[in-house]
């Protein structure tokens, strides 16, 4: 039986220094909050806290689902983690109906700004710390996609690799990009409030983090959702898949492929088609030759392998497989 230890380490490294590090934010900006009465930095502050709950949340959940399969629970428990995301997602849907809800009071009563120099310090920092949470998302989301490129180029290859990466990998990469830009929007409006007379400012961004929460809280919930349903795998793994298969030189073809991600892992199932005139025992040890080749990839939690005799018909299109082999 796995120890909690042993899970706590599997778990998800992004989201537990994600939780870590909103937690500090979100005192210091409530402190802040309350000290100068600065809206933004209530939203921030309200931001950073339920960035830290939920990421926190999604953190035991990212545990759990590494939980081994039971003879209960055959399929082990991958789409738990797509369930603590849902629950993660109406918890930031609270905070940004009341971040919108105080941008749109500050709008009708605004304040004066006041203890410009701390706000403005603490703004920069979260700034800062969001950034940095930002940039190990990224890393994350590339060293679990399995991509490999160097200096700038590693943000555009985040942006298009985040659909496969884990659900908490996801998440947290979503909400710190709000995070910094929310903390950037912010810091402008302390400036704006302090050097202008335009005081409505502070409400206007107060309203903009909270409209970015809500869109954050409606990606990541419907990312999940259909991940509890069972959603198929991204092309670029089926590829992948596609590509191993066919590098064996007796396949010849493949008759049938179904791939079903749930959480982070994949399930494989698949016919495929052998070269006429092998003997049984011959294509068992293809089979299980097939399978183990598949196994060793490190999201492909189990693969169920049908074999049957080349029909002569090709059934899989060779250009879907071009990019892989």
């Amino acid at each position: 039986m796995e120890s909690i230890g042993e899970l706590v380490k599997r778990g998800n490294k992004s989201s537990a220094s994600a939780a870590l590090g909103n937690a500090a934010l979100a005192l210091v900006k409530g402190i802040a909050a309350f000290v100068s009465g600065s809206g933004t930095m209530f939203a921030s502050a309200m931001h950073s806290l339920a960035d830290s709950v939920n990421q926190g949340f999604v953190f035991v959940g990212s545990i759990l689902a590494e939980k081994e399969p039971t003879p209960r629970f055959p399929a082990g428990f991958g789409r738990l983690i797509n369930l603590f995301c849902v629950v993660a997602v109406m918890v930031v849907s609270m905070m940004a109906y009341e971040t919108v809800r105080e941008g749109i009071q500050l709008l009708m009563e605004p304040h004066e700004p006041t203890h410009f120099l701390l706000n403005a310090a603490i703004l920069a920092l979260s700034v800062l710390i969001d950034g940095m949470v930002l940039v190990k998302a990224m890393n994350e989301i590339l060293k679990e996609t399995g991509v490999q490129v160097k200096g700038w180029r590693k943000i555009l290859a985040a942006f298009r690799s985040v659909g496969r990466a884990a659900p908490p990998t996801r998440l947290v990469f979503y909400e710190d990009i709000v995070a910094t830009l929310g903390a950037f929007v912010a810091l402008i409006s302390v400036f704006v409030s302090h050097f202008t007379p335009f005081r409505q400012f502070d409400g206007i961004a107060t309203v903009m983090i909270g409209l970015l929460m809500a869109a954050v809280a409606l990606k990541v919930g419907y990312d999940n959702m259909i991940g509890l349903i069972g959603v198929a795998a991204p092309k670029e793994v089926e590829d992948k898949v596609a590509g191993i298969l066919f590098s064996d030189p007796i396949v010849t073809d493949i008759n049938f492929m179904r791939i079903v991600q749930e959480g982070r892992f994949y399930h494989v199932e698949c016919d495929v088609e052998l070269r006429p005139g092998l003997t049984l025992a011959e294509a068992d040890d293809i089979k299980f030759r097939l399978r183990d080749r598949l196994l060793a990839e490190p999201q492909i939690a189990d693969v169920v392998i049908g074999i049957i005799e080349d029909n002569g018909v090709q059934d899989w299109r060779p250009e879907r497989t071009a990019s892989a082999i």
